[in-house]
């Protein structure tokens, strides 16, 4: 009987389901995601672009928050990296930005929600 309280099993077990081919994703970062989308019968790639404004951090439970603007208003969509529902992520530019989250990103519009490009 196996004991489920050992850690080392369980990270045995996540191990198996980490992606490895994932870009380095920092907070700011404008991002193109991947997403297998299933419609009736046939499955195809959706791709989804935005600012990265939150991560959080837990080995197979590793979270994104991609936010982008559509039509005027802000759609916010939360992606797990590690999830077999994301295809493929790519990372299309950086931004040099001091903060952890960038919720105040939600207040802001047009030009004022611009962040300084990192090169």
């Amino acid at each position: 009987m196996f004991n489920l309280n050992n850690p080392k099993i369980i990270d045995n077990l996540q191990n198996q389901f980490l992606k490895k081919n994932l870009p380095k994703i920092k907070i700011g970062d404008n991002i193109r995601v991947g997403v297998k989308i299933i419609e009736g019968n046939k499955e195809r790639v959706q791709f989804y672009e935005g600012t990265v404004i939150a991560k959080k951090n837990s080995s197979i439970n590793t979270a994104i928050t991609v936010r982008k603007v559509l039509q005027g208003i802000g759609v916010e969509r939360i992606f797990l990296v590690h999830s077999p529902k994301v295809d493929s992520i790519k990372v299309l530019r950086s931004s040099k930005i001091r903060r952890s989250k960038l919720y105040y990103l939600r207040n802001l519009k047009g030009k004022a929600s611009r962040l300084k490009q990192q090169f």
